[in-house]
């Protein structure tokens, strides 16, 4: 079998991870950029949204289409308002002191963790997807010095993978629309820029903050909804988004949109490439180095910038 047609499956497959972990980090990347808050249980808001997609779609029964559909709708709504709630009664009463919130959202983080352990349970379990078909790969290739295309036996993508991919790429585009293109994001770009002066120009900060931490919760949540149907909802899986998420802001340059969106096709991409050739372990300690390398000769980032 030519290396062409693996190469291009593996491709795919990183497309996936990549969708999904940038999503999640343009959450990260959101509340620090306006808030400067290292959120710590980002992790733990993807992965009740897993959870949350889980129980929607098992309360409601019946047709997969109709109850994932509800389950995507809903379920980031509900862990957005959750965590602008979460912002109001404890970040917003420490005054988002760089110390405290660190300390503060571990906390949550374990508060979450433990109430899903109790309520959901420890055990593993899926979501259907609302289709699931597969899909044969072609390949091109010079057969007789002629342009030549062919299915290379057993290899081929399921349609919702693909549909993640094309649904990451839509919502990544409207946050962009929202953040250069909208009043609000001017209001958030303002806040970003100087508290103060957006204070001092009548901008509700404080409201703003909390729709911020928000919508950075929604978005992993909405990822998490997306991939539950390809991977399980269980209490832990926060934990490696969490830290892909760290490693592709640090990457991209903290509370960078532009950097985690690339930062996290590179991750994804390198991920999905090296786990098919080599082995996942490989391809997180190569993550790993990549950091220590930015650290290094670009500590603010692929796209960051210095401050102060």
């Amino acid at each position: 079998m030519d290396f062409g047609p693996y190469l291009m499956l593996a491709t795919l497959e990183g497309a996936v991870t990549a969708a999904v972990l940038a999503l999640t980090a343009s959450g990260l990347a959101l509340v620090f950029g306006v808030m400067r808050v290292v959120n710590v249980a980002h992790g733990e808001f993807f992965m009740l949204g897993a959870v949350l997609a889980w129980w929607v779609t098992q309360m409601l029964g019946g047709s997969a289409v109709m109850g994932f559909v509800i389950a995507l709708c809903v379920v980031p709504v509900l862990v957005g308002c959750l965590a602008a709630l979460t912002d109001m009664v404890i970040l917003k009463r420490i005054s988002y002191d760089p110390e405290r919130t660190i300390v503060a959202t571990i906390g949550i983080l374990y508060i979450f963790q433990q109430v899903t352990l109790m309520t959901y349970g420890p055990d593993a379990r899926p979501v259907a997807p609302p289709f699931n078909t597969r899909i044969a790969l072609p390949w091109i290739d010079f057969v007789d010095g002629r342009l030549s295309l062919y299915w290379p036996w057993g290899l081929s993508i399921t349609s919702y993978k693909l549909a993640v991919i094309a649904s990451a790429g839509v919502i990544l585009l409207a946050l962009w629309l929202v953040m250069t293109r909208s009043k609000l994001g001017l209001m958030m770009r303002a806040t970003e820029q100087d508290r103060d002066m957006a204070l001092a120009f009548g901008i509700p900060v404080e409201k703003v903050y909390a729709f911020v931490f928000g919508l950075g919760a929604a978005l992993a949540a909405l990822a998490a909804v997306l991939i539950v149907p390809i991977q399980q909802a269980h209490y832990l899986m926060g934990g490696d988004p969490l830290l892909l998420s760290f490693i592709v802001v640090i990457i991209g340059g903290l509370g960078s949109l532009p950097g985690a969106v690339l930062a996290a096709l590179l991750i994804g991409l390198s991920d999905g490439i090296i786990s098919v050739f080599f082995s996942p372990t490989l391809a997180k300690i190569l993550a790993t180095l990549l950091v220590a390398f930015v650290l290094v000769f670009r500590p603010h980032g692929l796209f960051g910038v210095r401050r102060g």
